[in-house]
């Protein structure tokens, strides 16, 4: 008797580490990861907060930017008092309070100095704020080298999140498990369906592949594949052409405080951009100049959360992953998920 109540005892325990193992197992792949975060901004602050909970084994804020007026109004890891401090390296403390557990380092350097291999110690890493050159060049470095990279910019009422995650993601679902009909055919053909058990789940492996940020930003929409699926394409897509030519030519984001310049360059940038890419000039109204200036706190957290998520989800594999774009119109109150680039 003493020998079968422990055989069953035994038996309820590999059960027991048989369900706790995969949580256990995303658990550590996350906390065994490091991330490399670029521009601590409003947006950038949000995702460094969430990563920071999350229980990531590391993350470095890279950014050489000063703390401005601004940014102490965008972003809540900068103290007041420390406008005109590196942005990064005052973000430090509050970031590092978060979280004990996580390594936080603070780098002041370009990001565009950096050298490659800087790059390939991480796992991941988000860019916010970046030159299209130079998210397209680490996002092709480290897709090479199977290392997840996450893009994202908050202007105004509008922000975005792109992510490349590998040609071959795995990752595993959790869904409700289907019990199977008994053998009993006397109570009709809705009996024989299977039917889903709330209180169990089963694990499917699945896997995603995600294309390149230059891949997913250079769609030939003169095909007739892409001109049939215009109408449903979000304008925040062609809006962010404009938004990221504006900073390349610019080398910054439209400023309040030279409104009325920066609106006319913008309605012209506009003009120029959907020419090129051969869409109708309609799709841009002249009013959107009107609400892309500045980070807006509440976009910041709701882009942030949901770039946030995604980086945990990717570095954990669990839970299917947005593939490739997330747009939040904050006008709107809504998000909306799409994929750019070849299918």
């Amino acid at each position: 008797m003493y020998n079968r109540q422990r055989a069953v005892k035994t038996r309820t325990v590999h059960h027991l580490f048989s369900i706790c193992h995969p949580r256990k197992l995303w658990q550590n792949k996350l906390r065994g990861s490091r991330v490399l975060l670029v521009g601590l901004g409003g947006l950038g602050a949000e995702v460094a907060k969430n990563l920071i909970l999350a229980g990531v084994k590391g993350l470095t804020l890279l950014d050489h930017e000063q703390a401005s007026e601004e940014s102490c109004r965008a972003q809540f890891l900068v103290p007041v008092t420390a406008r005109g401090q590196n942005r990064a390296r005052a973000s430090l403390e509050r970031a590092q309070n978060l979280n004990p557990m996580v390594e936080v380092h603070a780098d002041s350097d370009r990001v565009e100095d950096k050298p490659d291999d800087f790059f390939l110690q991480f796992d991941a890493v988000c860019l916010t704020g970046c030159s299209r050159d130079l998210m397209v060049r680490v996002d092709q470095l480290c897709s090479q080298r199977n290392i997840k990279v996450f893009c994202g910019d908050v202007y105004g009422y509008y922000g975005y999140m792109f992510c490349n995650l590998g040609q071959e993601h795995n990752y595993v679902e959790e869904k409700p498990k289907l019990v199977k009909p008994t053998g009993n055919s006397n109570d009709g053909p809705e009996a024989k369906k299977a039917k889903v058990d709330p209180n169990e789940t089963t694990m499917v492996k699945k896997t995603s592949s995600f294309c390149t940020l230059k891949e997913a930003l250079e769609v030939d929409w003169t095909s007739e594949k892409a001109k049939a699926g215009l109408k449903r394409t979000p304008v925040d897509y062609f809006l962010l052409h404009v938004l990221l030519k504006f900073r390349t030519d610019k080398g910054r984001d439209p400023d309040p405080q030279s409104f009325a310049e920066d609106s006319q360059l913008l309605r012209q940038i506009r003009d120029d951009v959907l020419e090129a890419l051969a869409v109708s000039g309609d799709l841009l109204s002249d009013d959107f100049t009107s609400y892309c200036f500045s980070e807006m706190s509440p976009v910041c957290a709701v882009v942030g959360g949901v770039l946030g998520q995604e980086v945990v989800k990717a570095l954990s594999q669990r839970d299917p992953p947005h593939r490739n774009f997330f747009f939040f119109d904050g006008r709107k109150g809504n998000g909306v998920v799409d994929f750019f680039g070849p299918k």
